[in-house]
């Protein structure tokens, strides 16, 4: 039986009870926000369903939390290195964002959702249908109701991959005392990094429960890269006309308005010089609206979709990628990689698969929260442009002197080998966590 009194903070299940009351007002239509309510509304009888009608109660199960696609990659490394130190595991996933629709797929889950509501009813429905071994968080989020009923039902909560630069806002007034009992409720937080295990102990967990084990990041990054099929219906059009070639991936506008100049000018030092523009919400308007800005500045483009039909890119200067998914794939077709988000203050996009693909990197100015930016920046495998026109030098550059872009390249991949394992030592930490499967 839960008891009357609740640790999650009042204000915050208030606040979670009027979002969800309102929220069927802004679930209409097709937009971001409208799906991200829409599957939340129902995610925890979706969960329920799962463990009434396929879950194996001979079998422990995991739930996994990502709150987008980039920490869902981290989670399924995790869950891999797991499974294999607990065969017969079951895996239950969820995201927050709907960029993360379909992936609990590609990362081995049994069943995967929207995250439920943060109220009681919809997370004790959820829990207790799914009835996993183990509650596991990945990189920032922990959510106080979800946590308080996981520890209710002595269901260790944990965090893996956890990140919290110097500057986080979860370090500050009021997030950090308004959650500092859902932080200190944390059976297990396996940090990226010692700057990263610091935060978390002052955001309360307790000390002993925090280990350094590194970003499980740069193992799925590795391995997606050690998969790549370049006879694949994606690759084999650049492949077969190969020209030097820039991907720019997880682009906003803010990115889009320094980067198309930036390649205009680098244009005309490489004239025979590609580019391949992933958005990172690719919407039909998005998608032509680029499209439309290209051709009239004379670059002849198409979509990755077109290409993959026509299965030639011989005559084209540009391609739009109108889909998630395949950007890591793209990346091992690029000489330059450049990574969005740099330039806004949404932060920085993931710069681990251009350096698992052996490309160096360039992004904007703000990468203050990204520890592996700095790293590689540190190395010599990646530049930051602060505007458009430091930005095209250093394509520029890269494009033109292939020993400069080569050191680059292997400087970015260097970062890649020297922090394999992760996953590995964030999975030994679980594992006793997991019972063994029973014999009925």
């Amino acid at each position: 039986m839960l008891p009357p009194v609740s640790t999650a903070p009042f204000l915050y299940r208030a606040s979670m009870q009027a979002a969800r009351a309102v929220a069927p007002l802004l679930g209409a239509g097709g937009s971001k926000l409208a799906r991200g309510i829409s599957g939340r509304r129902y995610a925890h009888e979706a969960l329920a369903r799962w463990g009434k009608t396929e879950r194996d109660p001979a079998r422990p199960t995991a739930w996994f939390h990502a709150p987008s696609v980039g920490e869902a990659l981290q989670a399924g490394a995790v869950m891999q290195a797991l499974a294999e130190r607990r065969p017969g595991l079951q895996h239950v996933f969820t995201h927050f964002s709907p960029s993360a629709e379909g992936i609990g797929a590609r990362v081995g889950a049994h069943v995967a959702a929207y995250l439920p509501w943060d109220v009681r009813d919809a997370v004790g429905a959820a829990l207790d249908g799914a009835r996993p071994a183990l509650l596991a968080f990945t990189k920032t989020e922990v959510w106080p109701v979800l946590v308080e009923g996981a520890v209710q039902r002595r269901i260790p909560a944990v965090m893996i991959a956890a990140t919290v630069p110097e500057n986080a806002g979860r370090l500050r007034w009021p997030a950090r005392d308004l959650l500092r009992s859902t932080w200190g409720s944390l059976a297990l937080a396996c940090a990226c990094s010692d700057v990263d295990a610091a935060g978390l102990v002052t955001l309360g967990v307790p000390a002993a429960h925090v280990h350094v084990t590194g970003d499980p990041g740069v193992d799925a990054a590795a391995a997606r890269a050690a998969r790549v099929d370049p006879k694949s219906a994606t690759l084999a059009p650049f492949h077969a006309a190969r020209r030097r070639t820039v991907v720019a991936g997880s682009t906003w506008p803010e990115d889009e308005a320094e980067l198309l100049p930036a390649l205009e000018e680098a244009r005309r030092k490489v004239p025979d010089v590609r580019v391949i523009v992933a958005p990172h919400e690719p919407s039909t308007e998005r998608v032509a609206a680029l499209l439309a800005q290209l051709r009239r500045t004379g670059w002849k483009s198409s979509t990755l979709a077109e290409v993959e039909a026509r299965t030639s890119a011989s005559d084209l200067d540009a391609m739009i990628v109108e889909r998630v998914g395949v950007l890591a794939e793209l990346y091992t077709v690029a000489d330059v990689a450049f990574v969005g988000g740099g330039f806004g203050r949404r932060g920085l996009h993931s710069v681990l698969e251009p350096a698992a693909a052996r490309v160096p990197v360039v992004f904007g100015p703000h990468h203050g929260r990204s520890s592996a930016a700095g790293a590689l920046l540190a190395s010599g495998g990646a530049r930051s442009a602060s505007n458009g026109r430091g930005l095209a030098e250093a394509i520029s550059t890269w494009l033109l002197d292939p020993d400069a872009r080569g050191r680059a390249a292997e400087h970015a991949f260097i970062y890649i080998d020297r922090h394999r394992g992760a996953a590995g030592r964030t999975a030994e930490l679980l594992a006793p966590l997991v019972p063994t499967p029973t014999t009925e």
